[in-house]
């Protein structure tokens, strides 16, 4: 808005008054996405925290307690390590994982418990040394 709501004039028509202003302008013509739903948004049920959701998402934040996202993080790393091109790959992203469980487990943020314990890094690379050779 480019003024001030003028005194004793009602509302509605200062707003209506300036739409119909800018539309005589030409200010809401050739919008980017004019006259198209928005992404997202008709594909579901409406959701009145979806642009939070949707930015939440933009950014990476998680909404999961921390116990929950790292039981998330140890099946991803897992499943990573089995695709892993190598060994010493194995071995790093199990010994990373296994340093935030342990500190969690030293440490316990409020929610959920874990339920999780270090892995077996030999254990791990048994597995991935078998799924190759399965490939093979």
């Amino acid at each position: 808005m480019t003024e001030r709501k003028p005194p004793g004039v009602p509302f509605e028509s200062w707003v209506d008054r300036q739409i119909r202003e800018a539309e005589e302008r030409g200010a809401f013509d050739r919008l980017p996405g004019a006259g198209k739903p928005l992404p997202g948004v008709t594909d579901a049920p409406y959701d009145e925290l979806w642009w939070i959701k949707r930015k939440m998402a933009r950014e990476g934040w998680s909404v999961l307690p921390p116990a929950l996202a790292l039981r998330k993080e140890a099946e991803d790393v897992l499943a990573a390590a089995a695709q892993a091109p190598s060994e010493r790959i194995v071995r790093k992203l199990v010994e990373d994982l296994n340093v935030k469980i342990r500190d969690h487990v030293a440490k316990p943020p409020p929610g959920p418990p874990l339920g999780l314990r270090p892995y077996d890094v030999e254990e791990v690379v048994r597995q991935w040394r078998e799924g190759r050779a399965a490939e093979e």
